[in-house]
């Protein structure tokens, strides 16, 4: 899609991590580009924040919510609900919340691009939280390409990221960890936020993709 002076984009999440990525991604483009998240006043696990939001944001081209949760790990046994449902509050609530009040505004030729993650489709015991909250994601992101067409609306599902989100760990305990799983990888790397933040440009650009999830997993769905 061409981008111009006039074209506008909002990344929920855009302040740390992948979605910073694309924030910056997008400035090196024309136009304006809104980077909100918590950190500048906005709950996404809020839905009334969340249409008030876009209603003062008005008129916007492009939508891209990269905001997580944290999942709690643990066996289906051991976990308990109210735990999982803070988790979906943010990242899977907090992305149909955006998706359903960003679409009264996006102009013609607009796209909503959202987030999953590779456990959506790969089983490991002890991530129910994150497999299930990341399927949902993935499963209504097709309705919505439906729905709201001819809007697009797409999924971007990242694998292993070395974001800022690793930020706690002491430092040779986080390379050794990412060294671990890039050597089990089939692209020999972890990703990094400039690695996904293209995929979501992909997203954007190509106006023949809706309802697609886009994996950039270095492989790891395929292991």
């Amino acid at each position: 899609m061409t981008f111009t002076s006039d074209t506008k984009s909002i990344v929920v999440g855009g302040t740390s991590g992948i979605g910073k990525a694309v924030v910056n991604a997008v400035r090196e483009r024309a136009g304006t580009v809104v980077a909100v998240s918590r950190s500048t006043g906005l709950d996404v696990s809020d839905d009334a924040a969340v249409a008030a939001y876009f209603d003062n944001q008005g008129p916007v081209d492009h939508v891209i919510f990269t905001a997580g949760s944290f999942a709690p790990g643990g066996a289906v046994a051991e976990l308990t609900i109210d735990d999982a449902k803070q988790a979906f509050d943010v990242k899977f609530w907090g992305s149909i919340a955006t998706a359903k009040a960003a679409a009264k505004y996006i102009k013609p030729g607009g796209t909503i691009t959202l987030t999953s993650g590779f456990l959506a489709r790969r089983t490991v015991p002890g991530t129910y939280v994150k497999t299930a909250m990341n399927a949902a994601i993935e499963a209504t992101t097709k309705i919505l390409a439906k729905e709201l067409a001819p809007i697009r609306v797409n999924v971007v599902s990242p694998g292993l990221t070395d974001t800022d989100a690793y930020a706690g760990m002491d430092q040779p305990a986080r390379t050794s960890m990412l060294d671990r799983a890039a050597a089990t990888l089939p692209a020999g790397k972890v990703g990094s936020a400039g690695d996904l933040a293209q995929g979501y440009l992909f997203a954007i650009d190509n106006p023949f993709v809706t309802g697609a999830v886009i994996d950039i997993d270095g492989g790891a769905l395929i292991n």
